[in-house]
């Protein structure tokens, strides 16, 4: 999920997950499976067309529990009762679950213009960000405004190392606030970039060298043209750094769909024309429209967003000699070795897609000109570059990606907040730690910790519980389940964000200048870029982490076989020490839920116990799988929102299958644990809700997790490309399979509709 602004640029995605989640290694086959990718929920525009819920009433409870009025229950007890709907006593759970949670949410929450979508996460994620901006904003803390939670106890010499590691951060901050030099500055550095490319590739006369040699200057910029290659564990051996080259993640728009859509295909090329014919008013515009012809066919050519998301389709291992023989042209050989450290030799890699390799070589470099290719070139640097320049040459590509995404055109995030998502990409880690004092503790970590493990130990005896698995692979997936690594907070290794020197070095390479914002934006990206190749010829780190410890989201890892949590997503409402314990289980338990479960959902499954990509089930259970798995497909693919033709246009049951398994596992798992940790430990009552027992207390504040809104064009360009399903259907869906939610709320019928565990 991202809940910063997205910058303006639709050619990269630098991971898989947004800033939200996001993994700070580039690497272009991330298998990471985590808890949302995008903020938004699409409910403003939706076609309820399976009818999964039967009426019922809410359920008494004889033996209420005595009532908590602390500050923190009182809080917490405003909050849902805010977010409900304002008659949730009228509407029966059963039918209309989303409405009777979410109702008063929609009616107290507008997007601002500046926003395509937002939903509870998102406030977490702004309620983080505006800590940030404190922290950012103010001096180097003294002694006295160090928490017991961090490297307070500091020698001489660690204080100088930690005080060097906030000025560094602080010098990123100001160069990205310091909006008057950045107006000053304007095109220049952009131009610069711009002048090399078209130096290393004329517009007439160009040969394949001139090709790899700009995908190559390009590469070390992070910018992704025609091919992405990158690094990450070997899925069938991953204690092993492997090469990897995948088509870019994105052509140019967001959804190889838009592709099809005539009147963004007209606009886009509107905007390519006004833009390159400002900055290059020589060049004729019929080569900007041969530009998009171009992106036309790299998007029929690439893979699907199903097919990216499933390893059967996406793990092709095969020397380099063979792989640069699918592309002559890209170089293969000569881009790689000049992007790993020197002494290294590669003579394996994985190509993620052989066929769109093959296409590219046969039928589109081939039939496209120089002049074409390089104007291909330029608009991928101008895209992928746009927002740390403001010029209003680049306005007209501004104006329409805010369009593209519903938002006002001329509407832009307030600076501070897109500086302190600049400051997390580029050194993220020094911002963890000065997080961490401010926002987690030891006691929040203990008992983080507690219900992640007690969530493992209710999905082994949902395992051992379960019919249609055989013996053998059951015993293999408890040995899975024992042997997943949970990352709770924030990192303490690779590096540990509490030891102030171990951070200096690891940023020693990065130069940062309070004035000079674009050069900060490209040195931070190549840090990444040399990092993440700096990892080949070394066994895989385990202890690396992909999200900072601040970011509102959490991820399963298939090859480290792991489940990460930072301190971001362990924030009220989600997680607190201090409210009744059904409340935290309800939502983060079933966040934990949600990412263990992805070690058996559609790609989680072909990874054993060590994390090797191998075939450990048998062909019975394979079949079982299946079978309920088919279940799902179909079930979310009949929910639907308005299409842009104002035709139903309908969930990808398929694309977002392994995240509807893990909501409904993960929501199993959780009531479980809570049912668990509840007979040894018996909560209070929350004031004002003696309406709802706690075992429904729990569903409401998972459900309130989801609560959202959505602009109708980021929903539609979410059904294109999130794993995830709208926020309303995962509310919806999750219920309708829950047996747990039916027996808590008295539903006439209590079997669900899909179940797996």
């Amino acid at each position: 999920m991202d809940t910063s602004p997205a910058p303006p640029e639709l050619t990269e995605k630098t991971s898989l997950l947004p800033n939200n989640h996001v993994p700070l290694r580039r690497t272009c086959r991330s298998r990471l499976r985590n808890i949302f990718l995008a903020a938004g929920a699409s409910i403003l525009t939706l076609h309820l067309l399976a009818g999964t819920f039967y009426g019922g009433s809410p359920s008494t409870d004889d033996d209420k529990a005595d009532i908590c009025l602390t500050d923190s229950c009182i809080h917490a007890s405003s909050e849902i009762l805010y977010n409900l709907s304002p008659n949730y006593k009228e509407l029966d759970p059963c039918t209309n679950f989303e409405e009777l949670v979410c109702g008063g949410w929609r009616d107290r929450h507008d997007l601002r213009p500046d926003q395509d979508d937002a939903f509870t996460g998102t406030i977490m994620a702004e309620n983080s960000q505006t800590l940030l901006r404190h922290i950012l904003e103010a001096p180097y803390p003294n002694k006295s405004a160090h928490s017991g939670f961090s490297p307070a106890r500091l020698a001489p010499d660690e204080k100088s190392a930690d005080e060097a590691n906030f000025d560094k951060m602080k010098s990123a901050y100001e160069a990205c606030l310091n909006v008057d030099t950045i107006k000053e500055v304007g095109l220049a550095p952009l131009k610069d970039l711009l002048l090399r490319i078209v130096k290393i590739f004329p517009a007439s006369g160009s040969e394949d060298k001139a090709i790899q040699e700009t995908v190559l200057f390009l590469a070390k910029l992070g910018i992704s043209a025609l091919v992405s290659p990158g690094t990450g564990p070997d899925d069938k051996d991953p204690d092993t750094v492997v090469v990897a080259v995948s088509p870019p993640y994105r052509i140019g728009l967001p959804a190889k769909e838009n592709y099809e859509d005539d009147k963004i295909i007209k606009k886009y090329e509107e905007v390519i024309t006004t833009v390159m014919g400002a900055l290059y008013p020589d060049k004729r515009n019929s080569v900007y429209s041969s530009v998009v012809e171009l992106e036309k066919k790299l998007a029929a050519a690439s893979p699907s967003m199903a097919d990216r998301q499933d390893i059967t389709k996406s793990y092709h291992p095969m020397t380099l000699k063979d792989a640069a023989k699918l592309t002559p042209e890209v170089g293969l050989s000569g881009l790689i070795a000049n992007l790993v450290p020197a002494g290294i030799a590669v003579d394996k890699l994985v190509v993620t897609s052989p066929d769109y390799m093959a296409k590219l070589s046969k039928s589109i470099l081939s039939s496209t000109s120089s002049e074409t290719l390089q104007s291909y070139f330029l608009w991928k640097t101008i895209q992928s570059l746009a927002s740390y320049v403001d010029a209003t040459e680049i306005t007209p590509y501004k104006r329409f990606v805010n369009e593209l995404q519903g938002k006002d055109p001329d509407s832009e995030p307030e600076r501070w907040r897109t500086c302190v998502g600049h400051v997390d990409d580029g050194v993220g880690w020094i911002l963890s730690r000065f997080f961490i004092e401010r926002a987690f503790s030891a006691k929040a970590k203990q008992f983080g910790d507690r219900i992640v493990t007690d969530i493992k130990d209710a999905f082994i005896d949902k395992l051992k519980a379960t019919k249609w698995m055989e013996d053998s692979v059951t015993e293999l997936a408890i040995d899975k389940v024992h042997n997943i690594v949970q990352k709770i907070g924030y990192p303490t290794a690779s590096p540990d964000i509490m030891d102030p020197e171990a951070l200096r070095n690891y940023y020693a390479s990065l130069d940062v200048n309070a004035t000079t914002f674009f050069k900060n934006a490209l040195a931070m990206r190549q840090f990444e870029i040399i990092r993440e190749w700096a990892a080949l010829g070394k066994p895989v780190d385990r202890n690396e982490w992909g999200m900072t410890a601040g970011t509102v989201n959490a991820y399963y890892n298939p090859p480290g076989n792991e489940i990460v949590f930072p301190a971001g997503i362990m924030q009220f409402p989600v997680f607190d020490v201090n409210i009744p314990a059904y409340l935290s289980y309800g939502a983060f338990g079933s966040v934990a839920g949600h990412e263990l479960s992805h070690a058996f959902d559609s790609t989680g499954r072909h990874y054993d116990q060590h994390g090797n990509y191998t075939d450990w089930w048998t062909n019975a259970t394979v079949a079982a799988f299946q079978k309920r798995a088919d279940c799902f497909v179909e079930q979310y693919g009949n929910f639907s929102i308005d299409g842009p033709d104002g035709k139903p246009l309908h969930v990808n049951g398929k694309l977002t299958l392994g995240e509807n398994i893990a909501d409904a596992g993960g929501l199993a798992a959780a009531f479980q644990s809570w049912r668990k940790f509840a007979a040894e430990k018996p909560a209070q009552d929350l004031p004002g809700l003696d309406y709802f027992t706690q075992d429904q207390m729990f569903f409401i504040n998972y459900s309130g997790w989801w609560c959202g809104k959505s602009r109708p064009e980021a929903a539609v360009n979410r059904i294109f490309t999130d794993p995830h399903a709208p926020k309303w259907a995962r509310i919806l869906g999750t219920m309708a399979n829950s047996r747990d939610f039916r027996k808590s709320f008295n539903c006439p019928v209590k079997e669900p509709v899909c179940e797996l565990w």
